[in-house]
């Protein structure tokens, strides 16, 4: 497909954000189950949640623009969740697997957040139905406030349970 249009890149971007979506449906689940933090695996669980309701978002955006929102792969979502993969194949002090698997979230979290902020302003340059401009700012805020909460978690019960390692002589 072409880019030639304001309209056309706001199409690209929702299959890719559908898909975006869609992966990370698959990937949330794993990163709850290997949480140790009972607040960091309810936080997963809960933006699963949220997520399911994401897609379903995007979808309605599509057909409500009369487009499917299928057939195109987000690259940067894939790579993200394959890095975010390896905390989920290691072994070792549970605090620290847990700040791994935040940093990996908050990855995806902060290109959702670019991806939304962004896909807000075209839907209002292209002038597009209240609706669809509200839904894309309720799934931005969304993304920050899971962002906002895996930060809290940390400040707040992974941080503390880490060891800091040894003393340096320095």
């Amino acid at each position: 497909m072409a880019l030639d249009t304001l309209q056309d890149l706001f199409e690209e971007q929702m299959k890719d954000l559908y898909n975006a979506e869609n992966q990370l449906t698959k990937a949330l689940p794993k990163m709850a189950k290997k949480a140790s933090s009972d607040e960091l695996r309810m936080a997963f669980e809960n933006h699963l949640k949220e997520t399911m309701v994401h897609v379903e978002r995007v979808s309605q955006i599509a057909d409500m623009l009369g487009f499917k929102p299928s057939g195109k792969t987000c690259k940067a979502m894939k790579g993200l969740i394959e890095e975010g993969k390896e905390i989920l194949e290691e072994d070792g002090q549970p605090g620290v697997i847990d700040f791994g698997l935040v940093e990996a979230a908050q990855r995806v979290e902060h290109y959702e957040i670019a991806a939304y902020g962004n896909a807000v302003v075209i839907a209002q340059q292209l002038k597009l139905d209240r609706k669809i401009i509200d839904m894309l700012k309720s799934t931005l805020n969304d993304e920050e406030t899971a962002d906002k909460k895996l930060t809290q978690v940390t400040q707040e019960s992974i941080i503390p349970s880490i060891p800091i390692g040894e003393e340096s002589d320095a």
